[in-house]
């Protein structure tokens, strides 16, 4: 596990931070939204030149299943970083305001990177294991179209927050769906939501039982902390140090059981001050090290044994 480290962000953003702490965790709809209007100006005022947006592309045939394409100008052969959203399941997007989550694929091509921002189908109407099916449909979609956009699809990491991040997993983990990620060569999970819960202290707890089903004696065999060991891909995860209720405890879990298959622990950040919305919305704001620590991640996938 990686340390907490001391970060280098806007000094208003560490006392709004360090003021909201665990306040956050009481009312995290109320966080969210406080969270996301601190960050806004700073997220705004980012430079953003030099990256060319591809909006709205289909990977699919639902009017949600589509992605932005960022991309630096005069990108050749750029590794690809493509991020799933959160939502609770039933709602979100790719673009969830003006800055929001556009800002981590612009981070990430300011870094050098093609960034693709993926949007999926709702629980609902796409119900377990789907959000994973279109996870999977853009990756496809990715590995075989990306190279027209200056990407090198053999170098490929999929980053999933929240439930986004479930999504992701469910795709490279879970053998109901049969995929195994077989298109990304490294995954990153910030905040994932990676057992199924319908606990009273679960304030999403609705919402996961929208996707997973009612029925929570299948919860375990949906969850993809229960397939993560069997997998080989290299993996990072990344917390916040005030996150939603449990999920840290299920992504630990899942971190214990893949050292326990692999003999060592993947890479696992706990994000000093951060919540669980702010650890995403720290991309392009000031403040580099979380990012940096991926792109050292990814980079370290290709490294010479």
């Amino acid at each position: 596990m990686t340390p907490h480290a001391t970060p280098i962000r806007p000094e208003p953003l560490t006392r709004f931070l360090r003021e909201i702490g665990p306040r956050y965790q009481a009312d995290i709809r109320a966080g969210s939204d406080a969270t996301k209007e601190a960050y806004l100006p700073f997220l705004a005022a980012a430079p953003k030149a030099g990256v060319k947006l591809t909006r709205d592309v289909a990977y699919a045939q639902h009017a949600r299943c589509v992605l932005d394409i960022y991309a630096p100008e005069g990108a050749r052969n750029a590794p690809v970083v493509a991020f799933v959203h959160g939502g609770a399941f039933v709602r979100g997007d790719k673009d969830i305001n003006a800055e929001i989550y556009g800002n981590v694929l612009t981070w990430f091509a300011r870094r050098g990177c093609i960034g693709v921002n993926i949007e999926y189908r709702l629980a609902g109407e796409a119900p377990y294991p789907e959000g994973g099916r279109d996870v999977g449909a853009a990756c496809a979609w990715i590995k075989n179209s990306i190279v027209e956009y200056g990407g090198d699809a053999q170098r490929f990491c999929l980053i999933g927050h929240s439930a986004g991040g479930t999504h992701a997993a469910t795709y490279a983990f879970d053998p109901a769906l049969g995929q195994f990620g077989r298109d990304i060569s490294a995954l990153v999970l910030m905040s994932a939501r990676t057992r199924a819960d319908a606990l009273p202290s679960n304030p999403n707890a609705a919402a996961v039982q929208s996707y997973f089903g009612q029925d929570t004696g299948l919860f375990e065999s949906r969850s993809p902390v229960t397939h993560a060991a069997a997998s080989r891909l290299p993996m990072m995860l990344v917390c916040a140090e005030y996150e939603n209720p449990l999920l840290d405890v299920y992504n630990l879990e899942l971190a214990h059981r893949v050292a326990r298959a692999r003999g060592r622990a993947p890479r696992f950040i706990i994000a000093a001050d951060h919540n669980h919305i702010s650890l995403v919305a720290q991309f392009n704001s000031g403040e580099d090290w979380i990012g940096e620590q991926i792109l050292d991640f990814f980079a370290s996938t290709f490294a010479p044994a």
